[in-house]
């Protein structure tokens, strides 16, 4: 079973910044990596995946603000939040899955989730 932890959550301003990492148990590498965030009473929605190669894919509401990347070696994922907004807050989850070539952003894909940390942005 792959167990998946994230951290950096937290509380910032509008227009500030915050890293979440995510690490993972087992090897990263050749699986496809996601960040997806959830509000009480709403769907989780995704917000940015990596492939082992090839495009990124990004959420259009994050896109331009927010970074995807990773350590292989290390076995964690990152995700770099700028001019957070007050829409931003959620549980942000990370997931990882076996890659068929195909890396979206859909939850239902995805096989392995972590526990989830709270990032809160204030107006």
């Amino acid at each position: 079973q792959v167990q998946l932890v994230e951290s950096g959550g937290g509380s910032v301003q509008a227009g500030g910044s915050l890293t979440l990492s995510c690490a993972s148990s087992a090897p990263i590498t050749w699986d496809c990596m996601g960040w997806f965030r959830q509000v009480p009473g709403k769907k989780r929605e995704g917000v940015a995946a990596i492939p082992p190669n090839g495009a990124i894919r990004y959420a259009s509401s994050v896109k331009g603000r927010f970074s995807i990347f990773k350590e292989n070696p290390e076995n964690t994922l990152y995700l770099q939040m700028n001019s957070l907004q007050p829409e931003d807050t959620a549980v942000y989850y990370c997931a990882q899955k076996r890659s068929n070539g195909i890396c979206d952003t859909t939850p239902d894909d995805y096989t392995y989730w972590g526990q989830g940390t709270q990032v809160t942005v204030g107006s």
